[in-house]
């Protein structure tokens, strides 16, 4: 027998499947965005909160725990005393348990933001991950369509504040018992249709994929794709169908609000809904958010099984290029609504509520399409370089360093192997570097430091090729003393910066 021990395994580096890594160029956009977002919530006087990751299973409301392992949708753990918790699949039931909890504590109307990452257990594919971060608002404690109207104001603020330019986008607002009332007045109300009124709501929000003539074969006896698959429609007839498509089709919600109104007469809920859509409407015209900002839409629809009232979504309308190569408009980035029945479930009594998401990882790619985000210059850091190991050469770089970064300037002290002085240089330009600040014992000597200028020095290289004119040139290296180190690096960053600026 071989008592010889096998040699461990190496591990393999492997990212899991619809998680993503992300680099300091994202990262930084996404501190970008998310700063203006949240500083036109703070203009509306809304306040921030943070709630944990994992969650009580039970609380998030769609996933309870009806198997051994609740794991549909959500990632489940069981914590030490047998209960299950769950990472967080939105931020809005979070806050539904956080009001509940603190309802005696908390200032009603509630108005609150936050943002964070939430998580999918759902199967990735092409731009769909498991983890992505949100960004919400939400108002609790208000009953009137009045919150609704500002939380659509307040949308459209936000795209304007991260430079999307009116006609680029529109908020669109449709009010879930108007859609209610259509299907009440259809002859699809009461329990015993609530499967059919699902699958005619199902139906609907395949308009924008398939067209009214597709929702037409949904509403209807079903539709057959290109593949062949069929899929079962809700069952209605011609007449129902009809009326369906009338709603969702209006496009001048002026022109058509009469008949809406004749449509929805018999039903009190969509008569209701039809006067909070109007409030809405003269509410935001008021305040001068006009039809091409916020826009009446009966064809948006949200949280099938989620919304009690007012829903609106944002939408992004110009072009982009698909991974086909194919124009396509670039669509939703967020949306929300009125949602009375979230908090209630943890207190036996109405809060009503109202809300909005924006997925920040998708207006991110917009923002970049639009050439609106990452254009804040990052200045890589100056480069203190180690000629010395003692620890008095090494107590002096560190001073230098530390005297630039009180001065707020970027800065570094070469932290590798210090001996190979042209690994340090190598370093600086993979880095991307502005400045090398060199002393050696001769510099040191004389109280004075190097500063090389590695942006001047990288242009100069390419025009002087002979190694003795270079020498004799000593190009975009200087001496100062040490006391006028920082005054000198502040006049070099600053005349790269005229620089750049002129090449753009």
């Amino acid at each position: 027998m071989n008592d010889k021990q096998k040699k461990p395994q190496k591990l393999k580096a492997r990212l899991p499947r619809g998680f993503v890594d992300r680099s300091a160029g994202d990262i930084r956009a996404v501190n970008e965005m998310v700063e203006k977002i949240r500083k036109v919530y703070e203009h509306y006087g809304f306040d921030p909160v943070e709630t944990p990751l994992f969650e009580y299973t039970d609380a998030l409301g769609k996933f309870l725990p009806d198997a051994d392992r609740p794991n549909e949708g959500v990632f489940s753990l069981q914590d030490d005393d047998e209960q299950w918790m769950s990472l967080r699949y939105d931020l809005t039931a979070p806050l539904a348990r956080h009001v509940a909890e603190n309802f005696n504590e908390i200032q009603l109307p509630y108005r609150t933001y936050r943002a964070g990452y939430v998580f999918r257990n759902e199967k990735p594919g092409p731009g769909r991950f498991r983890q992505f971060m949100q960004f919400d608002a939400d108002t609790v404690g208000a009953p009137g369509v009045q919150a609704d109207a500002e939380m659509c104001m307040m949308m459209a603020d936000t795209l304007e504040a991260l430079g999307i330019q009116r006609g680029d986008y529109v908020i669109r607002v449709n009010n879930r018992k108007v859609l209610d009332g259509v299907l009440e007045a259809i002859g699809l109300g009461g329990d015993d249709k609530a499967v059919q009124r699902l699958n005619v709501l199902r139906a609907i929000d395949k308009l924008d994929k398939f067209g009214p003539d597709g929702v037409a074969l949904l509403l209807g006896p079903g539709r057959k794709d290109e593949s062949g698959d069929f899929t079962k429609g809700a069952g209605l007839d011609a007449a129902q169908i009809d009326k369906v498509l009338f709603f969702v089709g209006i496009k001048d919600y002026a022109e058509s609000a009469r008949q809406l109104a004749e449509l929805v007469a018999c039903t009190s809920r969509g008569g209701e809904g039809v006067d909070e859509l109007n409030f809405i409407g003269g509410l935001v015209a008021s305040a001068g958010y006009q039809s091409d900002r916020i826009k009446i839409d009966p064809s948006i629809v949200r949280g099938l099984e989620y919304y009690t009232g007012p829903v609106y979504e944002a939408e992004l309308l110009f072009d982009v290029t698909n991974e086909k190569g194919e124009k396509v408009v670039f669509g939703s980035v967020g949306g929300g609504g009125r949602y009375d029945g979230l908090v209630s479930r943890f207190m036996g009594q109405p809060v009503p509520a109202t809300g909005f998401s924006i997925g920040v990882s998708r207006l991110m790619t917009a923002l970049k399409n639009l050439g609106k985000l990452g254009q804040n210059e990052v200045i890589e850091p100056v480069l203190v370089t180690v000629m010395d190991g003692d620890i008095d050469a090494m107590g002096r770089y560190q001073k230098m360093t530390q005297e630039l970064r009180a001065a707020g300037i970027r800065a570094e002290m070469y932290q590798g192997n210090w001996k190979k002085f042209g690994n340090q240089l190598k370093y600086a330009d993979r880095r991307g570097c502005p400045i090398a600040i060199i002393q050696g014992g001769d510099e040191r000597a004389k109280g004075v430091v190097q500063i090389k200028d590695l942006i001047e020095g990288k242009r100069l290289s390419g025009e002087i090729e002979d190694n003795v004119a270079w020498r004799e040139a000593r190009v975009a290296q200087e001496s100062v003393p040490e006391k006028e180190l920082v005054a000198k690096v502040r006049e070099i960053l600053a005349a790269q910066a005229e620089d750049r600026k002129r090449a753009d």
